[in-house]
């Protein structure tokens, strides 16, 4: 094999594995609340995860920054949530969940998604 061939495989090998890394092994960030909890709208749900507790109350406030229309609205369907979000404006939600268990939440679009766990 001459190094022009060892190159480029070894460039290949690399970069799949870089994909599958960036796809399928990155992991999100996740937010462990108490009685209140952050989202930030921008590209995302950051945190996209969110872990509360049974059986207390929480407060999610959620701040979009991006003004992708999809994003306008965010859908917490296990809790029959569905909240529009102005741009740059806070808008608080109260949850007190009465089972434990992972419950996804999305935009209108269902394009972004997050979950919220209960513990």
């Amino acid at each position: 094999m001459d190094k022009v061939k060892v190159i480029v495989s070894t460039v290949g090998v690399l970069l799949i594995v870089f994909i599958y890394w960036f796809f399928f092994k990155k992991k999100d960030i996740v937010a462990v609340t108490k009685e209140s909890g952050d989202i930030i709208v921008d590209g995302g749900y950051k945190p996209g995860i969110i872990k509360i507790k049974k059986g207390q109350k929480t407060t999610i406030s959620i701040l979009r920054k991006d003004p992708n229309t999809c994003l306008e609205e965010f859908i917490l369907p296990d809790f029959k949530i569905s909240k529009y979000l102005p741009l740059n404006e806070k808008v608080e939600i109260e949850i007190t969940p009465e089972k434990s268990g992972e419950f996804p939440f999305h935009c209108g679009m269902n394009m972004f998604h997050g979950k919220v766990i209960v513990e």
